[in-house]
Protein backbone atom coordinates (compact mmCIF):
# COMPACT_ATOMS: atom_id res chain seq x y z
CA UNK A 1 0.00 0.00 0.00
CA UNK A 2 1.34 3.44 -0.96
CA UNK A 3 1.58 5.80 2.00
CA UNK A 4 3.04 8.63 -0.13
CA UNK A 5 1.87 9.74 -3.57
CA UNK A 6 2.97 12.68 -5.73
CA UNK A 7 0.80 13.40 -8.77
CA UNK A 8 2.51 15.72 -11.29
CA UNK A 9 3.95 17.96 -8.56
CA UNK A 10 5.84 21.09 -9.63
CA UNK A 11 7.58 23.75 -7.57
CA UNK A 12 8.49 26.84 -9.58
CA UNK A 13 10.51 29.86 -8.49
CA UNK A 14 10.65 33.07 -10.49
CA UNK A 15 14.02 34.76 -10.85
CA UNK A 16 13.33 37.95 -12.77
CA UNK A 17 11.72 36.92 -16.04
CA UNK A 18 13.01 33.37 -15.71
CA UNK A 19 11.16 30.43 -14.17
CA UNK A 20 13.23 27.87 -12.29
CA UNK A 21 11.67 24.44 -11.84
CA UNK A 22 12.86 22.96 -8.53
CA UNK A 23 10.34 20.18 -9.20
CA UNK A 24 8.92 19.55 -12.66
CA UNK A 25 5.77 17.39 -12.79
CA UNK A 26 7.10 14.78 -10.37
CA UNK A 27 4.95 11.69 -9.95
CA UNK A 28 5.92 8.93 -7.53
CA UNK A 29 4.54 6.48 -5.01
CA UNK A 30 6.29 5.15 -1.90
CA UNK A 31 4.95 2.07 -0.20
CA UNK A 32 4.45 1.94 3.54
CA UNK A 33 7.46 0.51 5.40
CA UNK A 34 10.04 1.22 2.69
CA UNK A 35 13.47 2.79 3.16
CA UNK A 36 13.89 5.12 0.18
CA UNK A 37 16.95 7.17 -0.72
CA UNK A 38 16.57 10.24 -2.94
CA UNK A 39 19.81 10.88 -4.78
CA UNK A 40 21.00 13.61 -7.07
CA UNK A 41 23.51 16.44 -7.43
CA UNK A 42 23.12 19.80 -5.73
CA UNK A 43 20.18 21.66 -7.24
CA UNK A 44 18.47 18.50 -8.52
CA UNK A 45 15.35 19.11 -6.42
CA UNK A 46 15.77 16.38 -3.82
CA UNK A 47 15.58 18.66 -0.76
CA UNK A 48 12.64 20.52 -2.30
CA UNK A 49 10.85 17.21 -2.75
CA UNK A 50 11.44 16.44 0.93
CA UNK A 51 10.12 19.81 2.10
CA UNK A 52 7.01 19.48 -0.10
CA UNK A 53 6.42 15.99 1.29
CA UNK A 54 6.75 17.32 4.84
CA UNK A 55 4.10 20.03 4.30
CA UNK A 56 6.76 22.73 4.61
CA UNK A 57 6.64 24.11 1.07
CA UNK A 58 3.45 24.46 -0.98
CA UNK A 59 3.84 23.13 -4.54
CA UNK A 60 3.03 25.36 -7.49
CA UNK A 61 1.01 22.60 -9.15
CA UNK A 62 0.05 18.97 -8.60
CA UNK A 63 -1.23 16.98 -5.65
CA UNK A 64 0.48 15.39 -2.64
CA UNK A 65 -1.21 12.57 -0.74
CA UNK A 66 -0.04 10.96 2.48
CA UNK A 67 -2.13 8.05 3.69
CA UNK A 68 -4.73 9.24 1.11
CA UNK A 69 -4.84 12.69 2.78
CA UNK A 70 -4.59 15.56 0.24
CA UNK A 71 -1.93 17.45 2.21
CA UNK A 72 -2.20 20.82 0.49
CA UNK A 73 -5.98 20.93 0.61
CA UNK A 74 -5.67 21.18 4.39
CA UNK A 75 -5.72 24.54 6.15
CA UNK A 76 -2.55 25.72 7.91
CA UNK A 77 -3.72 24.51 11.32
CA UNK A 78 -4.65 21.11 9.92
CA UNK A 79 -1.28 20.93 8.15
CA UNK A 80 0.44 21.46 11.49
CA UNK A 81 -1.66 18.63 12.95
CA UNK A 82 -0.74 16.49 9.94
CA UNK A 83 3.00 17.10 10.43
CA UNK A 84 2.75 16.17 14.09
CA UNK A 85 0.82 12.98 13.42
CA UNK A 86 2.60 11.72 10.32
CA UNK A 87 6.09 13.21 9.95
CA UNK A 88 9.35 13.06 11.88
CA UNK A 89 12.14 15.33 10.63
CA UNK A 90 15.89 14.66 10.87
CA UNK A 91 18.36 17.16 9.43
CA UNK A 92 22.09 17.40 8.82
CA UNK A 93 22.34 20.02 11.57
CA UNK A 94 21.14 18.41 14.78
CA UNK A 95 19.04 21.48 15.73
CA UNK A 96 18.97 20.64 19.43
CA UNK A 97 18.15 23.37 21.95
CA UNK A 98 21.57 23.97 23.58
CA UNK A 99 20.29 24.82 27.07
CA UNK A 100 17.96 21.79 27.28
CA UNK A 101 19.13 18.33 28.32
CA UNK A 102 18.81 15.35 26.01
CA UNK A 103 15.55 14.24 27.61
CA UNK A 104 14.13 17.77 27.57
CA UNK A 105 14.92 18.06 23.84
CA UNK A 106 13.18 14.75 23.16
CA UNK A 107 10.14 15.78 25.19
CA UNK A 108 9.58 18.93 23.08
CA UNK A 109 7.22 17.36 20.49
CA UNK A 110 5.08 15.97 23.32
CA UNK A 111 4.54 19.41 24.87
CA UNK A 112 1.50 20.06 22.68
CA UNK A 113 -0.14 16.77 23.60
CA UNK A 114 -2.50 16.10 26.49
CA UNK A 115 -0.11 13.47 27.83
CA UNK A 116 0.72 14.08 31.53
CA UNK A 117 4.27 15.33 32.09
CA UNK A 118 5.26 12.16 33.93
CA UNK A 119 4.18 10.07 30.93
CA UNK A 120 5.99 12.45 28.57
CA UNK A 121 9.20 11.94 30.51
CA UNK A 122 8.69 8.18 30.59
CA UNK A 123 8.14 8.07 26.82
CA UNK A 124 11.24 10.21 26.19
CA UNK A 125 13.33 7.95 28.46
CA UNK A 126 12.07 4.89 26.58
CA UNK A 127 13.02 6.32 23.18
CA UNK A 128 16.43 7.53 24.37
CA UNK A 129 17.04 4.01 25.63
CA UNK A 130 16.08 2.67 22.21
CA UNK A 131 18.79 4.82 20.57
CA UNK A 132 21.39 3.79 23.15
CA UNK A 133 21.48 6.90 25.35
CA UNK A 134 19.75 5.70 28.51
CA UNK A 135 22.77 6.75 30.59
CA UNK A 136 23.04 10.25 29.10
CA UNK A 137 19.51 11.60 29.32
CA UNK A 138 20.48 14.53 31.56
CA UNK A 139 23.42 15.76 29.51
CA UNK A 140 23.37 18.98 27.52
CA UNK A 141 24.08 18.81 23.78
CA UNK A 142 27.63 20.19 24.21
CA UNK A 143 28.34 17.28 26.57
CA UNK A 144 27.54 14.78 23.82
CA UNK A 145 29.47 13.69 20.73
CA UNK A 146 28.13 14.51 17.26
CA UNK A 147 26.83 10.97 16.84
CA UNK A 148 25.11 11.13 20.22
CA UNK A 149 23.53 14.47 19.36
CA UNK A 150 22.14 13.03 16.15
CA UNK A 151 20.74 10.08 18.10
CA UNK A 152 18.98 12.56 20.39
CA UNK A 153 17.61 14.23 17.26
CA UNK A 154 16.35 10.86 16.00
CA UNK A 155 14.69 10.17 19.36
CA UNK A 156 13.00 13.57 19.20
CA UNK A 157 11.83 12.86 15.63
CA UNK A 158 10.18 9.54 16.52
CA UNK A 159 9.00 10.09 20.12
CA UNK A 160 5.43 10.78 19.00
CA UNK A 161 5.54 7.67 16.76
CA UNK A 162 4.99 9.23 13.31
CA UNK A 163 4.78 6.64 10.52
CA UNK A 164 7.16 8.59 8.23
CA UNK A 165 10.71 9.79 8.97
CA UNK A 166 12.19 12.37 6.58
CA UNK A 167 15.96 12.76 6.73
CA UNK A 168 18.11 15.27 4.84
CA UNK A 169 21.81 14.28 4.70
CA UNK A 170 21.56 12.80 8.22
CA UNK A 171 25.27 11.91 8.41
CA UNK A 172 26.60 15.09 6.78
CA UNK A 173 28.16 16.45 9.98
CA UNK A 174 29.49 13.13 11.27
CA UNK A 175 32.65 11.10 10.78
CA UNK A 176 32.33 7.72 9.04
CA UNK A 177 32.08 5.68 12.28
CA UNK A 178 29.28 7.76 13.79
CA UNK A 179 27.65 8.09 10.37
CA UNK A 180 27.42 4.30 10.05
CA UNK A 181 25.92 4.09 13.54
CA UNK A 182 23.18 6.56 12.54
CA UNK A 183 22.47 4.72 9.28
CA UNK A 184 22.25 1.41 11.15
CA UNK A 185 19.80 3.01 13.58
CA UNK A 186 17.67 4.30 10.68
CA UNK A 187 17.72 0.80 9.19
CA UNK A 188 16.58 -0.65 12.52
CA UNK A 189 13.72 1.87 12.76
CA UNK A 190 12.73 0.90 9.22
CA UNK A 191 12.67 -2.80 10.14
CA UNK A 192 10.33 -1.87 13.01
CA UNK A 193 7.87 -0.45 10.48
CA UNK A 194 8.99 3.16 9.98
CA UNK A 195 8.81 4.52 6.42
CA UNK A 196 12.13 6.31 5.92
CA UNK A 197 12.80 8.82 3.13
CA UNK A 198 16.43 9.95 3.06
CA UNK A 199 18.03 12.61 0.89
CA UNK A 200 21.70 12.01 0.10
CA UNK A 201 24.28 12.69 -2.60
CA UNK A 202 26.48 9.75 -1.50
CA UNK A 203 26.05 6.37 -3.20
CA UNK A 204 27.54 4.50 -0.22
CA UNK A 205 24.91 5.99 2.09
CA UNK A 206 22.10 5.39 -0.41
CA UNK A 207 22.90 1.66 -0.36
CA UNK A 208 21.41 1.45 3.13
CA UNK A 209 18.02 2.06 1.51
CA UNK A 210 16.05 -0.66 -0.26
CA UNK A 211 15.02 1.65 -3.08
CA UNK A 212 16.80 4.59 -4.72
CA UNK A 213 15.13 7.49 -6.54
CA UNK A 214 17.49 9.41 -8.83
CA UNK A 215 16.75 13.10 -9.41
CA UNK A 216 18.14 15.60 -11.90
CA UNK A 217 16.85 19.02 -12.93
CA UNK A 218 13.71 18.66 -10.82
CA UNK A 219 12.70 15.37 -12.38
CA UNK A 220 12.91 11.70 -11.46
CA UNK A 221 15.15 9.38 -13.44
CA UNK A 222 15.54 5.64 -13.08
CA UNK A 223 15.49 4.12 -9.60
CA UNK A 224 16.77 0.81 -8.37
CA UNK A 225 16.52 -1.41 -5.35
CA UNK A 226 16.67 -4.86 -3.94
Amino acid sequence: MSIIKFDKVSKVYEEGDEKVYALNEVSLEIEEGRFVAIMGPSGSGKSTLLSVLGALSTPTAGDVFVDDIPVYELGLEKQADFRFEYIGFLFQAFQLIPYLTAIENVMLPLAITKMPSKEQRGKAEEVLGMVGLADKINRLPNQLSGGEQQRVAIARAVVNEPPILLTDEPTGNLDSKHGQEILSLLKRLNRQGETVVMVTHDEKIAKYADYIIQMADGQIGNGGGE
